[in-house]
């Protein structure tokens, strides 16, 4: 494919190396200034972007280099959100069985929802400095401001009608889109673990426990999206990349896409969708009996969690598979997620990450012949 997204394209974010890892620690504990941690971060993105290019992809991210988290680093730019700390424990959960307890950031609207000045612009204007291919911006999605928290987390003072709060939240979406069209942005993911958590029985019987219908969300998450982009560009591509959870290799949620396919891939308004399909936690490929003509399917066929590069014959199978629910002109390939959603990073190094990603690569030019 000429345009986005890409026959081998990946979801966003990178191991982070180690002086990078090094100086953001000086950093948070005000042992370095902010413009020395800049500089180091540009270096380390141009190395980032120069490696992606030469294993031959074409839409081009910063790695996510400048983040701790794939989604608070952005959201909490917003006025009226407060991140709060240790509020409850997430349990990940590894292949072979063993957890990872981790404390993630909830956040909390206090205030009213604005988008008061750009949030990526300026690293996208790096980003677009150094590049020769698509540079790709990924921000999370609406909905990451609410399945969480859920209504608790949503002041009833500032917000007793949560249609409020989600006019307000999706007319900052549109100003963050808008002020990166303006500067030349024309490749957008949004981010979305709460869709692929709506696949999983469990996760969906504890949503309606706590009074929310699973298919009425799928369908207001839905909306949220539709909503914050509407003003886009004509010649803008939105994806949205779904996940089970990504952190140190390990995952939270299972279950096929079926409870939530046939809303999402016919009421989402965007171009493609990043669906996770590395393993059998992500169900087989008859949901996508459902896509539409002129949406892209990136099939996540290839893990970020593990260091091995997958064969090219099994990907290539997997592959033929989907294409039986899915015309094969309307797929690409991808790792089922970012290698790095959080800084702490997943359990391979960064020369596997690169020997993955050729994989990658290769294998769309034997099925495709356009990578």
């Amino acid at each position: 494919m000429t345009h986005p997204p890409f026959r081998a394209d990946h979801v966003g974010s990178f191991l982070r190396p180690e002086r990078l890892r090094a100086a953001r620690e000086k950093f948070f504990a005000k042992a370095l200034p902010a413009d020395e941690l800049r500089a180091i971060e540009d270096a380390c993105i141009r190395e980032v972007v120069s490696a992606q290019e030469r294993v031959g992809l074409k839409g081009i991210t910063d790695g996510e280099f400048r983040r701790t988290y794939f989604h608070v680093d952005f959201l909490e730019r917003l006025d009226g959100v407060e991140t709060h700390y240790g509020e409850f424990v997430a349990k990940f959960r590894k292949d072979d069985g063993s957890e990872v307890g981790f404390k993630p950031p909830t956040m909390h609207v206090e205030g009213k929802i604005r988008h008061a000045k750009p949030i990526q612009g300026p690293d996208f204007d790096f980003l677009k400095s150094v590049v020769t291919k698509t540079p790709k911006v990924c921000i999370p999605a609406p909905s990451m401001l609410h399945f969480r928290g859920g209504r608790q987390a949503i002041s009833e003072s500032v917000y007793p009608d949560l249609e409020s709060f989600y006019v307000d939240l999706t007319a900052a979406y549109r100003e963050e889109i808008a002020d990166l069209a303006a500067r030349g942005c024309r490749y957008l993911q949004l981010d979305d673990t709460n869709l692929a958590y709506l696949c999983d029985p469990a996760i969906r019987e504890s949503t309606r426990a706590r009074g929310d219908d699973p298919d009425a969300l799928t369908r207001l998450y839905c909306r949220l999206v539709n909503d914050a982009i509407r003003d886009r560009p004509k010649d803008m591509t939105i994806s949205v990349h779904l996940c089970r959870g990504n952190f140190k290799s390990a995952w939270v949620a299972q279950g096929g896409y079926e409870p939530v396919a046939d809303i999402l891939l016919n009421e989402m308004k965007i171009d493609g969708f990043f669906l996770e399909y590395d393993d059998e936690r992500s169900g087989d490929f008859a949901p996508l009996r459902f896509t539409p003509k002129g949406k892209t399917i990136v099939l996540g066929l290839m893990s970020s969690k593990h260091p091995e590069a997958e064969p090219k014959d099994a990907v290539k199978r997997r592959i033929d598979e989907a294409s039986k629910y899915v015309p094969l002109e309307q797929c690409a390939l991808s790792h089922q997620c970012g290698f790095s959603s959080t800084a702490h990073g997943n359990d391979l190094t960064e020369a596997d990450e690169w020997r993955k990603l050729e994989r990658c690569v290769a294998v769309a030019r034997e099925v495709w012949g356009d990578a």
